[in-house]
């Protein structure tokens, strides 16, 4: 009997350079805030999605880049703003770090390669 596996994003099946899966993260990324904005998916599904910790790993140990790893930090941290504070003060917050993460998402699109991420890539 074939058993249904649940749909789940590995970032570490994307091929391309790293600023080519650096760019797909982020626009993936906004995809995913689109979705949890609009009630779509929920906050933990979108932990089982997609920010879960071999994805957290692997933008880590792969991108080395702040941004990347600040965008994995607050999807991971989405769900338990629902259970630390009242619904009301966590619905703002949850929008709010959404806006982050989209900006965040934002910032990756419009940077330029730096010197040592061309370089890292050279090697």
């Amino acid at each position: 009997m074939k058993q249904n596996k649940k749909a789940r994003i590995t970032l570490s099946e994307i091929t391309g350079s790293v600023n080519e899966q650096l760019r797909f993260f982020a626009l993936l990324n906004l995809g995913v805030a689109q979705a949890l904005a609009g009630g779509v998916i929920s906050a933990a599904e979108a932990i089982r999605l997609f920010y879960n910790a071999e994805n957290c790993f692997y933008v880590r140990e792969r991108f080395r880049n702040k941004h990347a790893s600040a965008i994995m930090s607050r999807g991971v941290q989405l769900p338990d703003l629902f259970e630390a504070l009242p619904a009301d003060e966590a619905s703002r917050e949850f929008l709010r770090e959404l806006e982050m993460i989209r900006s965040l998402c934002t910032q990756l699109l419009i940077a330029k390669p730096s010197t040592k991420a061309a370089k890292r890539l050279l090697a």
